[in-house]
């Protein structure tokens, strides 16, 4: 080749390989437009994310095993919950547990009222010393309006009983709501000296007998006293009934203190005039004067001659 041409050639050639060849562009014209860190910025989201999906799997995990192990569920203390009122705790929950025998409950159980005493224990005194003593207190007046009647109250000695509880036995009966002062009478005890108008003994079944017999009222049942009575003046509660009571009204679970009042207000009502009555029907309440010592007739027992303030009498024998 002519000398001549060189340059020319090595410059065409020199030219191409340049153009092969492109230069990095200026810092300056790279696109200001475009955020330089938001790749950055998004590895670090993701980074939290995993970090975060990590702590609630091992959370989960942690519970799970603590659940295992107390075969119960887990709970959480204050501290978990963090600030604000604390859960409920487990202690004040109601527990759920299996039923158990009444032998094994430990619960206390309601309180209950001692039954009924109907009869009471042990022998009875058949016969006494044939004296008296008497209770030598003076009691309330009882009743509001009407004639004032005074009784005495005295008990044979060699019975068994205190002159002053069988005062107060008797005071009961009288003072009601439902005894003889709820129409129109007053009654009240007095001492063994003071005047009287009759006197509530209660003596054995023997004392009582003569007693009964000598006012012409013949108290035998199967030939032993039996019952109680009255003569003139003299209200005479047999021993044996007032320890006792009667078989049916124990088997009927009437309280002996229902039969005591019985007895002294159907006694006193004898005082008082009144006469035997009968059971006015089947199922109906029994008056006073009914007999009810010896039978019920299909009547219930009842020691009132009052009922809501009213006489409650029966069909007279």
């Amino acid at each position: 080749m002519p000398p001549a041409h060189r340059p020319a050639a090595a410059s065409r050639a020199e030219g191409r390989r340049r153009a092969s060849v492109r230069a990095p562009a200026p810092a300056d014209d790279r696109d200001l437009t475009r955020p330089r860190h938001r790749r950055p910025a998004r590895r670090r989201h993701l980074a939290q994310l995993v970090a975060l999906v990590l702590a609630v799997g091992a959370a989960v995990a942690l519970i799970a095993d603590r659940r295992g192990a107390a075969g119960e569920a887990e709970v959480l203390t204050a501290e978990q919950f963090g600030p604000g009122p604390a859960p409920e705790a487990a202690s004040s929950l109601p527990a759920v547990s299996a039923p158990t025998s009444p032998s094994a409950s430990t619960s206390p159980s309601a309180p209950t009222s001692p039954p009924a005493v109907l009869r009471l224990p042990g022998p009875v005194p058949s016969a006494g010393r044939g004296s008296f003593g008497y209770d030598d207190r003076v009691g309330p007046v009882l009743g509001d309006t009407g004639t004032l009647r005074r009784y005495r109250v005295a008990v044979e000695s060699g019975a068994g009983e205190d002159a002053g509880e069988f005062a107060s036995a008797v005071e009961r009966a009288l003072a009601g709501p439902g005894s003889w002062v709820d129409g129109g009478l007053r009654l009240q005890q007095v001492a063994g000296g003071s005047r009287h108008d009759f006197t509530v003994y209660l003596a054995t079944a023997r004392t009582a007998g003569r007693m009964c017999a000598a006012g012409g009222v013949n108290i035998r049942v199967g030939g032993r006293p039996y019952t109680s009575c009255r003569a003139p003046g003299k209200v005479i509660i047999n021993l044996d009934r007032w320890r006792l009571s009667v078989p049916h009204f124990v088997s009927a679970k009437v309280p002996l203190s229902v039969y005591r009042t019985y007895v002294v207000n159907h006694e006193v009502g004898h005082q008082l005039g009144h006469r035997h009555e009968r059971c006015p029907g089947k199922g109906r309440v029994a008056p006073v004067m009914m007999q009810q010592t010896l039978f019920l007739n299909g009547c219930v027992a009842n020691p009132w001659p009052y009922r809501d303030g009213r006489r409650y009498a029966g069909p007279r024998l």
